[in-house]
C-alpha cells in the first residue's frame, strides 16, 4: 500500500467516526492527522493542545499557527501531571500517568461537547519503543488513526511534504520529562533547566536537539551531521558557558547522536510494553 492509498484509508477511518477530539501537540504526526481530520469532518473535528511544564513552551506558537492554517477549531487546556506523585517519581511507567491525565481530560471534554471519539497521533514506529502511554490510550478508548491506516513516520513526513505542510521536516517532539533518567524526581525547576538548555542549542541553529539530564552532567544529543559545527571553539565555549550557568558542572556530546528514546536503552528487555 503506497502513501496515497494510506491517506485514502485514513480519510475513510475518520469519516466513520462522525466527530472527534485530537490530542494535538503541533508535531508532524498530529499535524498531518489534524489536516486529515479537518478534510474529513470539518467543524466536527477539534484539536486540543494541553499546556504543562513538560510541554516546550515555544511549541504552542507553532501549534496555533498550524491549526489556523488548516482551518481547524483549536482549544488550549492545561494538564497537571506534576500533581501526580506516580508521575513525578519517574518510574519506567511515567508516560502512563502523564497520558492518563491528558486522555482523562480529553474524554471528559469530548463528552461535554458531544464529540464521539478521542484521538492521538501515534504511528506504527511508536509501537517499537517502550510506550506505557499506549496502555493509557487503551484504558480511555483513545484511537490512533495513523496506526489504523498503517502509517509509519516516513509515510507521515512524505505526505506532509507532498501537501507542502510546513511541519514536514520538523524535528521530533517529546515531553521534557523524557530527558530525565528513570528514578530521578521530575520537578518544575528541572524541566525548566532542561528546556532552557535546549533553547540555547536551538537558538544557535541546531534543529534536532535533546539535552539529557544526568545529575550534574548534561548529555547533548544532536544530529551526527552537526558534530563538526558544535565542536568548533566558539560554539563549544558558548554552549558550555550557558549550560554551566543553568547548573551543570559537566557538558558532554553523545557520540551516537540524536535517537528517539535513548533513555529507554537497555530497558526494553526488562520492562514489558
Amino acid at each position: 500500500m503506497n502513501v496515497h492509498e494510506k491517506w485514502d484509508r485514513l480519510a475513510a477511518v475518520l469519516r466513520g467516526m462522525e466527530s472527534a477530539v485530537l490530542a494535538f501537540s503541533g508535531g508532524v504526526d498530529s499535524s498531518l492527522l489534524l489536516k486529515a481530520g479537518v478534510d474529513a469532518l470539518g467543524g466536527k473535528f477539534l484539536a486540543v493542545t494541553a499546556l504543562s511544564d513538560t510541554y516546550p513552551a515555544a511549541e504552542l506558537v507553532d501549534a496555533r499557527e498550524f491549526a489556523r492554517s488548516v482551518g481547524a477549531a483549536h482549544l488550549v487546556i492545561e494538564s497537571d501531571e506534576l500533581r501526580s506523585e506516580d508521575f513525578c517519581s519517574n518510574t519506567p511507567e511515567r508516560c502512563y500517568y502523564c497520558k492518563s491525565e491528558l486522555f482523562g481530560k480529553l474524554v471528559s471534554l469530548a463528552r461535554e461537547r458531544g464529540f464521539a471519539q478521542v484521538l492521538d497521533g501515534s504511528n506504527l514506529d511508536d509501537l517499537a519503543d517502550h510506550r506505557p502511554g499506549r496502555r493509557a490510550a487503551a484504558k480511555y478508548s483513545v484511537r490512533s488513526p495513523l496506526i489504523e491506516a498503517k502509517f509509519t513516520k516516513q509515510d507521515v513526513r512524505e505526505l506532509a511534504r507532498s501537501f507542502n505542510l510546513p511541519v514536514w521536516d520538523k524535528p521530533s517532539l517529546a515531553c521534557l520529562a523524557s530527558r530525565i533518567p528513570y528514578g530521578t524526581q521530575v520537578t518544575p525547576a528541572l524541566l525548566k533547566a532542561i528546556g532552557s538548555a535546549e533553547d540555547v542549542l536551538v537558538g544557535m541553529g541546531f534543529r534536532q536537539v535533546r539535552v539529557r539530564h544526568h545529575g550534574d552532567t548534561a548529555r547533548i544529543e544532536i544530529s551526527p551531521g552537526d558534530f563538526g559545527r558544535i565542536s568548533t571553539g566558539d560554539s563549544t565555549r558558548r554552549i558550555v558557558s550557558a549550560l554551566k550557568k543553568l547548573g551543570y558542572t559537566y557538558v558532554c556530546l553523545d557520540l551516537e547522536g540524536y535517537r528517539t528514546g535513548s533513555m529507554n536503552e537497555g530497558l526494553m528487555e526488562r520492562v514489558p510494553i
